[in-house]
C-alpha cells in the first residue's frame, strides 16, 4: 500500500516569489518544481495568473494555502475553497497544503498563524473540518505543522501526537516544516528530535525549510536569511525517517538574487546523505553566534 497517499516525490523545489519571474520564464533554471501561494493567485486573473500559467506548463506547482483557517469556530469559507478550486483545475497542482491554525473570527482574517489548544476537542474539530474539506476539494489535503509562540494549559496532547491521529482519522497528509519545529520546541521547550521520532513518517508528503532570526529569548519564524546549522542536522534526522518526501526551501524576506535562492536548495543535498553528519540532541542547544537583535514589542504582539 502506498502511504504517502500515491503523490509523487518531486524532488528539490522553491517558493514561487514574483521577484523572480522573469528570471524563470527567461532561464528555465534547473528547479524540480516550485510552490505558490494560493491567495496570491486565486483571485487574479491578470499578469500574475498568466505567469503562473507559463511556470506551470514547464514544472510540476503544488499550491500552499495561508487562510483556509482549518482551526476556526468559523463556519468553512466556501466562496475561499471555490477560488481554491477553481485555481487548482486551472494549475492542476501535485497537492493542495495549509497549516494546523486558525486565521480569524467572525470573518475576519488576521493575516497571521494562530495556534490552536492541543486536546481532545480540537482534534475532533479539525478532523471534521478536514473531512469537509478533502470531500469539496475531491483531493486530499497535506496539513503543515506551524510555528508556535505559547503553549495553552488546556493542551492535552504533543504535537506529534496530534498530527499523528488527525493523519490516521482523516486520511491527509502532511507537510512538515522542520525549521518551524526547531522554532516551537525553543519556544516552546520541547525536544525537537523526539517531535520528528513521533510524527507518522508515512505520512510525510513534504518538508519545508526556512531561515529564522533568533532573538535570544524566542526565536521568530521569519524566512528572510539562510537556514540555521542546527535546523539543516535537524532535517538530515527528518529525512532518514522520511526520505521519499519533496523538499521546498521557503524565503520571504530579503530575498536574494535565484541564483542565492537556488545555492541555498541544493545545500539540502549533503544532509539527505545519511553518511553526511550525525544527529545528536545536544546539537540543538542554542547558538549564541546567531542571536539577532530583539525585535520591537509591536512586532512580538504580531505573532503572539
Amino acid at each position: 500500500m502506498d502511504t504517502r497517499l500515491g503523490l509523487p516525490n518531486l524532488g528539490l523545489g522553491l517558493g514561487l516569489r514574483s521577484q523572480h519571474f522573469e528570471h524563470i520564464l527567461e532561464k528555465n533554471p534547473a528547479v524540480d518544481w516550485f510552490e505558490v501561494i494560493s491567495e496570491n493567485f486565486m483571485d487574479s486573473h491578470g499578469r500574475p495568473r498568466y505567469i503562473l500559467q507559463q511556470i506551470a506548463e514547464k514544472y510540476p506547482v503544488v499550491m500552499h494555502g495561508v487562510s483556509l483557517s482549518i482551526g476556526s469556530t468559523d463556519p468553512l469559507n466556501f466562496d475561499y475553497l471555490k477560488s481554491l478550486k477553481q485555481l487548482a483545475a486551472e494549475v492542476q497542482p501535485a497537492w493542495i497544503s495549509d497549516h494546523l491554525c486558525w486565521t480569524g473570527v467572525l470573518t475576519t482574517n488576521s493575516h497571521d498563524l494562530l495556534p490552536l489548544p492541543l486536546n481532545e476537542d480540537s482534534l475532533k474539530h479539525v478532523c471534521n473540518r478536514i473531512r469537509q474539506v478533502q470531500d469539496y476539494l475531491e483531493r486530499p489535503l497535506i496539513v503543515e505543522n506551524p510555528s508556535t509562540y505559547a503553549a495553552f494549559n488546556n493542551s492535552t496532547l504533543p504535537e506529534w501526537e496530534f498530527l499523528r491521529i488527525m493523519t490516521e482519522e482523516t486520511g491527509c497528509g502532511l507537510l512538515l516544516d522542520v525549521n518551524n519545529v526547531y522554532v516551537s520546541s525553543f519556544n516552546n521547550d520541547f525536544d525537537p528530535v523526539e517531535y520528528i521520532n513521533g510524527i507518522p513518517h508515512n505520512k510525510v508528503v513534504q518538508m519545508h525549510l526556512a531561515g529564522h532570526q533568533n532573538c535570544g529569548n524566542y526565536i521568530i519564524d521569519t524566512h528572510d536569511r539562510e537556514v540555521n546549522s542546527q535546523v539543516w542536522k535537524l532535517f538530515q534526522q527528518a529525512y532518514q525517517l522520511a526520505d521519499q518526501a519533496s523538499i521546498l526551501l521557503e524565503w520571504d524576506g530579503n530575498i536574494p538574487a535565484f541564483d542565492v535562492y537556488h545555492s541555498e536548495l541544493l545545500k539540502s543535498k549533503q544532509y539527505m546523505d545519511a553518511a553526511f553528519v550525525g544527529v545528536e540532541k545536544e546539537v540543538f542547544s542554542i547558538d549564541k553566534e546567531q542571536v539577532s537583535n530583539p525585535l520591537n514589542l509591536f512586532a512580538v504582539d504580531k505573532f503572539l
